[in-house]
């Protein structure tokens, strides 16, 4: 007779965020690569003001109909241009926004734990500005220095460098949500070395994750391997 099998590992959630512009889209490509489940606070911010949407309407109300396409969907760089010039506009947009990504990602992380997931990424620019950091099992923070991150966003973005220093300021200092990682990845250099930062970490993470569990990273795989 064989032994039986042992129960499900307990589900973690491990956070992920950074500054703007210091790679975390990169970090997050290279998880999901990996097989682990992943939310994007970002996608989820875009689905609870799709158009039609009760989040997309108290937005128009509040702003006004110029946050708005000519197709009705969000025009998104009219809305960021005020919201980064303007903290109570940013707030009023909170206001609205955040309780409905909360609300998504909880629908979203709940369905992901009943599907026999052992852990959930949830990807959020404002994890530790919102305080959600404290509800994580783990916190990953992608990190640059500032002079990279500054050159980054412009040439991303086409950014002029007062409007990159501007969005830079709108963000907790990117030093707050270091003191805050339970793990830090450094994107100061090449792909390939924050490759290997991240690979690295996936072979330390059941046992960072599940610290009794001897048999952790057989069992993790196994349960990501049947959820995909």
């Amino acid at each position: 007779m064989s032994p039986p099998s042992p129960p499900p590992l307990t589900p973690r959630l491990v956070g992920l965020t950074g500054g703007i512009a210091t790679g975390k889209s990169t970090v997050s490509r290279l998880l999901i690569d990996a097989g682990l489940p992943l939310l994007d606070a970002d996608q989820i911010a875009r689905d609870v003001v799709a158009p039609g949407s009760e989040g997309l309407a108290e937005v128009a109300a509040a702003f006004g109909e110029g946050v708005l396409l000519p197709d009705g969907s969000l025009d998104r760089a009219a809305l960021g241009a005020r919201v980064f010039a303007d903290p109570d506009a940013r707030q009023r947009l909170n206001a609205i926004t955040h309780p409905r990504i909360a609300a998504e990602t909880a629908r979203r992380t709940q369905d992901l734990f009943q599907r026999g997931a052992p852990l959930v990424v949830y990807d959020a620019p404002l994890l530790v500005e919102n305080h959600l950091h404290h509800g994580m099992d783990l916190l990953l923070v992608v990190a640059v220095s500032p002079q990279v991150q500054l050159r980054r966003l412009a040439a991303r973005d086409g950014l002029s460098p007062e409007a990159c220093a501007q969005r830079v300021a709108a963000q907790l200092p990117l030093a707050q949500k270091i003191a805050a990682a339970d793990v830090v990845i450094d994107n100061d250099g090449t792909p390939e070395a924050t490759r290997a930062q991240v690979e690295a970490l996936l072979r330390a993470l059941p046992a960072r994750l599940w610290p009794d569990q001897p048999d952790a990273d057989a069992r993790m795989r196994a349960a990501l391997a049947q959820l995909s």
